[in-house]
């Protein structure tokens, strides 16, 4: 009997060390327990959770302002953006100039800015200062391509320290005219050196023809190029101020235009404000030879008239002092946006993509990407090509921009548009208005 228990408490013993030997080999070969597979259950969750938050959907709102042409282009290409980028949806919101800085103020108040927000250069600096704009600087040759893009071009929506705006387009000013109606007034051609003597010799010649010379000039754009010929700008490069200290110079250029109405050489106020709109302005209609404007508004000069046109540069001298190539606008990045990298791929495809920028057709200003421009020389219609022209000659004829605009440089364009509206009228000397200009332009900078 004792031999027979032996035997069976050695069995017993052999069976359990089996049992645990069986435990330690499903360790060794994988096996799991049930907390193992409560862990790697868990870590499965976590890594799909990740890989959905990095494929996770994203909305960006976008904004701009512009005509109806713009407007459907500008979907279009966002329609393109979105089938190349399955997980991200655009929403649209545009509206009229006036109308969309009226809708832009509430939503900046609000911190509900759009991510994506066209800026122009007279609020750049306001909505930066305000801590609106994110600076643009880290997503420059990451998110935003700009190896064909020069360095000036891309500084133009420089702030202070940071770049809240990019570029999408270069501009110049410039006269449009019409060279038929310009022959009948005795005139052969403007060539490329001529002055504000010659300008307004021209005029009087016209005049004497039954014809407007010009339209007039809106009164920042082209009083800041004439203050640039003589080496000054309209604000001081901090934009504490104006930007020059001789008020004979405000008045030698607003008695030109004073003088430029009385001789109804140039609309008066009363007959430019009664038009319905670019339609009947009298250069579209064969009553004026040309008009002072933006070098992007050509094209619509000649799709509107049944002109044709050519383009001069303006008068001098000092020509290359006096013009600088323009941010035609900017994209800028809101602030609060929580997509700002997002934000940032689409303004590099707005300004890289060849093909968004066939529909796109220069329409914001000559293209800043240099294979862009280069590819769209095929594309473009012949006044948009000689647009593209009038640029390269500005390139090498002009000089840099400055600072953008100071904060506060909406409410100078209005005051300034308004005194020389009155100065138009006779409703107040040049001199008078100088002064009243100052001491505004002073208090609203210095505010």
């Amino acid at each position: 009997m004792k031999k027979s228990l032996l035997v069976l408490l050695g069995m017993m013993m052999i069976l359990w060390l089996a049992a645990c030997g069986g435990d330690e080999g499903s360790e060794e070969t994988g096996g799991d327990t049930d907390e193992d597979a409560t862990e790697e259950t868990t870590d499965d969750n976590a890594s799909e959770e990740e890989e959905e938050a990095s494929g996770e959907d994203v909305t960006l709102r976008i904004a701009w302002w512009g005509s109806q042409p713009r407007h459907d282009y500008t979907l279009e290409v966002i329609e393109m953006y979105e089938e190349a980028n399955p997980g991200v949806t655009i929403e649209p919101e545009y509206a009229s100039w006036d109308d969309y800085w009226q809708k832009l103020a509430p939503q900046a108040a609000a911190n509900e800015l759009p991510d994506i927000l066209a800026m122009d250069l007279s609020y750049l600096s306001q909505y930066a200062d305000n801590g609106q704009l994110a600076d643009l600087n880290p997503f420059l040759g990451n998110q935003i391509d700009v190896e064909n893009i020069s360095e000036d071009v891309v500084n133009g929506g420089t702030v202070g320290d940071g770049i809240y705006g990019f570029n999408l387009g270069v501009n110049a000013v410039g006269f449009h005219y019409n060279p038929e109606l310009l022959a009948e007034a005795g005139i052969d051609e403007i060539p490329e050196d001529w002055t504000w003597e010659d300008y307004q010799e021209m005029s009087q010649k016209a005049v004497d023809a039954g014809v407007f010379f010009d339209t007039g000039f809106q009164a920042d754009v082209f009083f800041n190029y004439f203050l640039r010929q003589n080496g000054k700008r309209l604000y001081a490069e901090d934009g504490s101020g104006l930007g020059y200290e001789d008020d004979q110079l405000f008045v030698d250029f607003f008695s030109m235009v004073q003088g430029q109405v009385e001789k109804e050489a140039t609309p008066t106020p009363d007959y430019l404000a009664q038009l319905a709109g670019p339609e009947d302005d009298p250069t579209v209609k064969g009553e004026g030879i040309g008009i002072f404007q933006w070098s992007n508004q050509f094209v619509g000069l000649e799709d509107i008239s049944e002109h044709e046109f050519d383009m001069a540069p303006m008068p001098g001298p000092n020509v290359a002092d006096g013009l600088f190539l323009k941010p035609s606008m900017f994209f800028s990045v809101s602030e609060n946006s929580e997509a700002k990298e997002e934000a940032a791929k689409f303004i590099s495809y707005f300004v890289n993509d060849i093909e968004a920028n066939k529909l796109i057709l220069g329409d914001r200003g000559v293209p800043v990407s240099s294979v862009v421009k280069e590819a769209l020389k095929e594309e473009v219609s012949a006044s948009q090509a000689e647009v593209f022209e009038y640029i390269e000659w500005v390139e090498e004829n002009s000089s840099e921009m400055g600072a953008a605009d100071p904060a506060g440089a909406g409410e100078i364009i209005e005051l300034l548009s308004n005194l020389s509206e009155q100065i138009a009228y006779g409703e107040i000397t040049p001199e008078d208005a100088a002064e009243h200009f100052r001491t505004q332009a002073g208090s609203i900078l210095g505010n």
